[in-house]
């Protein structure tokens, strides 16, 4: 239960953060504002899978939280006009984005491997001792 508490504090944690890069980006800079969102939700996803599936294994929620963001952003290439106007609100914006961009893919990759090494690095840390 203690490594289940850890997984939704770093949820939490990525939501936290991820909305306040949107809210303050004007205090932080450019490049992080920009794409620090992205990262974040990824990660979050990545977070999401652990605490939901905490008995598989790290591999698997990367490749999972991978498959998972992709197919969220691919979404974004279909247009019906009800998936749209889920998509402008403000919870459908924060969950299934607004437009398809291929760098959002990158950003994906990039949070879910920082979250792989955060989970690797200090939330597996009780396992290894």
């Amino acid at each position: 239960m203690k490594t289940r508490i850890k997984y939704f504090v770093a949820i939490i944690t990525s939501v936290v953060l991820g909305l306040s890069s949107r809210t303050f980006s004007g205090l932080i800079p450019h490049f992080i504002a920009k794409h620090a969102g992205d990262v974040l939700w990824a990660s979050m996803v990545y977070f999401g899978f652990r605490f939901l599936f905490i008995q598989r294994s790290l591999k698997w929620a990367v490749i999972i939280s991978v498959l998972f963001s992709f197919a969220i952003e691919c979404s974004q290439l279909y247009q019906a006009e009800w998936i749209i106007e889920i998509r402008n609100t403000v919870i459908g914006s924060l969950i299934l984005g607004r437009g398809y961009l291929t760098v959002d893919l990158f950003r994906y990759v990039i949070g879910i491997t920082i979250a792989f090494w955060i989970d690797k690095l200090w939330l597996q840390r009780d396992k290894r001792i």
